[in-house]
């Protein structure tokens, strides 16, 4: 389900500094102005760093097509993110990138929506700000992560065993601004991706460096204030990037935010024409209130308001330091790629999703953990010619530990721990290995064969419980381990008339809460847990298959088309929120995804992604809790040669269907969600003026909602029905840029 944490928040600095700032950059500004003409400079605000090119191998200069089988950022094109021409080089229709030249103009109300540059991807929120989003995509409801795969140069960012959920993805820490590119690919098809990837996977990659230096500060509605610096240099051979980003919010809820959080990245890069690398720190904390999802009845009845919250004491508090390497060389005929990484994390969250169904106490909970996650990925390419065929071969490993300390779920009041459910450290280990095989049997047709295997090791020592019994302790503790074979296939025709056709299959899965793999008796009571909950498999497999095509006939347009299927053996979650499993059975998914992206003109850049989805159960045929049935975004940006520039986007998600209730059999719907954002403004040179207008329509409709049981006020009796979180209101930001 879903849940906050932090009992105290220290300041990172008074907003009076903030105001400060403010004062600074227009002091730089208007002395700038008053200066003598500097020399011409490029008039973006970020210039992304080349490309993470791999010179062509001489092979491929004699004309081997092996240089469009490589993976997308090893390939150099002349557009960037999604104006690139894809044909020959992907290996599906749903697979693509975007660039920072997407990003560049396009108003983000907060971090979790550049997931949502993945077309079909929806990112919402039902807590506060410092707490992962909540993911949807291809009728998964994600929770926070558990079926799509997120790296930020190459650290996964999905936690496995986590306190709130399994596969949890905050990518808070990232700094907007230094993101180069996404690139991403929807499906079980890629052998380079394991874990947590049924659904897709997005791999975002950071700036090497900047062509200018970055002063940026936004103020807005509901308290936001935000101030970015970021630079780089010449240190010896290579280029130090350094980056720092501040970030203030109360929002427009009853109990305010009060957000407070800090980012800073550190980049090394250093490389020549056959080599390269880079060692990447970054540091990330923040604390919050929180407001989550409050019951529709309670807002009819007059008892709360639609920004209200049934406990003032919700929050979180959360950090995360890592440091990482990654590594590339080649020669004539081949390629290696590496990275290692270390983090540490923390997090601590207090929530309370149903009022007072456990009496007059409230049913606030708190679930925290301290994380150490070591891993690294390597990766070997040959480029060959055999039996007169031209291919690539491609073998990898990757690992990865966590060792999650204090891993706990408590009974809590207004942040005070009044019983605890579960206590525990775990290890969890998981290695992977795959080969892949691109071969080109003809100028029009290519295949793509993958085979990835996968061990898991999960070590569980249960530390205590509700009735401090150690038998429970005992019965719950242990180590399970399983392995698992995916293979992969991909088809690809043409291109004729700049079309290609794909057929796509494979397998992939997504790892479980290690501690549902040892669960036996129920940490509430120690009553044996059901034989279909008790001791689950340590990972769950999937399958699926696509038909899709890409085209870019018309001069400018970029289309794709997909007909997808996606079978998974067992819908079972963990629930963070009670320390058991909740197991359902097998489902289908199956839908329909089109996306467009048109530039006309240079000053003109449109787009247009439709995804529509069915997500039942197998053996029932009933829908599946909190997928999404119907995903629109659409947009259209300006950038007129005198320094002007607009956009507005559409975001639509509908067709969402909630849950079921048992006792009158009444099934809850989700209302449909629309909202259009504005930005507008002037860039010159080194200066930049923007102001970015969110839900400028005013929706109240729902970020998110869910339909289960809850109590509110205290008092009252239990109720199944809606509870929702909307989506904020009309809000202003207003930004100013100095490059420098």
């Amino acid at each position: 389900m879903y849940r906050p944490r932090s009992a105290r928040r220290a300041a990172l600095f008074p907003k009076t500094l903030l105001a400060v700032g403010l004062e600074v950059a227009l002091g730089l500004a208007w002395a700038d102005a008053m200066a003598e003409p500097a020399p011409e400079t490029t008039d973006t605000a970020i210039v992304a760093a080349a490309e993470d090119v791999k010179p062509a191998t001489k092979a491929a200069n004699k004309g081997k097509k092996s240089e469009k089988s490589e993976e997308l950022e090893a390939v150099q094109v002349e557009e960037d993110g999604r104006g690139k021409n894809l044909i020959g080089i992907a290996g599906s229709a749903s697979q693509g990138e975007v660039s920072q030249k997407q990003f560049e103009n396009r108003p983000f109300s907060r971090n979790g929506e550049l997931v949502e540059v993945v077309p079909g991807a929806i990112a919402t929120q039902h807590s506060g700000s410092g707490k992962a989003n909540q993911y949807f995509l291809r009728g998964f409801n994600l929770d926070h992560g558990t079926d799509f795969t997120t790296f930020v140069d190459g650290i996964p960012m999905n936690m496995t065993t986590h306190a709130h959920g399994q596969g949890y993805m905050d990518i808070n820490s990232i700094i907007p601004e230094l993101v180069k590119k996404v690139e991403y690919g929807k499906g079980p098809y890629y052998a380079e991706v394991g874990d947590f990837s049924a659904a897709g996977y997005a791999k975002m990659f950071t700036m090497d460096k900047l062509d200018q230096g970055i002063l940026k500060f936004t103020a807005g509605s509901f308290d936001y204030y935000r101030t970015l610096v970021a630079n780089s240099m010449k240190v010896g051979d290579g280029d130090l990037l350094y980056a720092g980003e501040f970030n203030l919010y109360d929002g427009v809820w009853q109990v305010p935010e009060d957000s407070k959080k800090f980012n800073g990245q550190l980049r090394y890069t250093l490389g020549g024409d056959d080599w390269g690398l880079s060692i990447n720190g970054k540091a990330y904390t923040n604390s919050w209130t929180a407001t989550n999802q409050i019951p529709q009845a309670a807002i009819d009845n007059g008892s709360l308001g639609l920004y209200g919250s049934m406990d003032p004491t919700d929050g979180g508090k959360t950090n995360r330091y890592s440091l990482s390497g990654s590594f590339w060389n080649q020669g004539d005929n081949w390629k290696n790629d590496a990275n290692i990484y270390a983090l540490y994390t923390d997090l601590d969250l207090y929530s309370n999703f149903s009022g007072f169904t456990r009496g007059a106490g409230g049913d606030q909970i708190l679930q925290t953990e301290q994380r150490v996650q070591t891993g690294g990925h390597f990766e070997h390419t040959r480029y060959n010619k055999l039996f007169g065929f031209e291919m690539d071969n491609s073998v990898g490993l990757q690992f990865r530990n966590d060792q999650i300390m204090g891993l706990g779920l408590y009974e809590t009041e207004a942040r005070r721990i009044m019983n605890t459910v579960s206590r525990s450290n775990v290890g969890v280990t998981t290695v992977g290995t795959y080969f892949k095989n691109t071969t080109h049997w003809h100028d029009k047709v290519r295949t793509i064969a993958g085979l990835r295997g996968d061990f898991i090791n999960n070590d569980v020592e249960v530390l205590d419980n509700r009735n401090q019994d150690p038998a429970i302790n005992a019965a719950n503790s242990g180590s399970r381990g399983k392995v698992m074979v995916s293979p992969k296939i991909s088809l690809v025709l043409g291109p004729w008339a700049d079309t290609e056709f794909f057929f796509n299959a494979g397998y992939g899965y997504h790892s479980n809460d290690a501690r549902g793999t040892t669960l036996q008796a129920n940490p509430n009571d120690g009553s044996p847990v059901d034989a279909a909950a008790a001791r689950i498999r340590p990972a769950a497999w999937s399958r699926g298959g696509e038909a899709g095509i890409r085209s870019n006939y018309v001069p400018g347009l970029n289309s794709t088309f997909a007909l997808w299927w996606l079978e998974s053996s067992q819908e079972l979650v963990f629930v963070g929120d009670e320390g058991t499993t909740d197991v359902t059975g097998k489902s289908h998914r199956y839908g329909v995804e089109l996306t467009n992206y048109y530039k006309p003109f240079d000053w003109l850049t449109l787009d247009a992604d439709f995804a529509l989805t069915t997500a039942k159960y197998a053996d029932s045929n009933l829908y599946i809790p909190n997928s999404v049935g119907r995903v629109v975004s659409t947009g259209a940006t300006i950038e007129a040669p005198n320094g002007l520039f607009g956009s507005i986007r559409l975001r639509h998600f509908g067709r969402v269907y909630l849950d079921r209730d048992p006792n009158t059999n009444v099934d809850y719907w989700s209302g449909d969600t629309n909202i259009v954002n504005l930005s507008a403004g002037y860039k010159q040179k080194r200066y930049k003026f923007e102001i970015d207008v969110f839900n400028i329509l005013g929706s109240q409709s729902n970020d998110i909602a869910y339909a289960y049981e809850s109590a509110y006020p205290n008092g009252s009796a239990n109720q199944f029905g809606l509870l929702k979180h909307p989506v904020e209101p009309r809000m202003f930001r207003g930004t100013i840029t100095i490059n420098f």
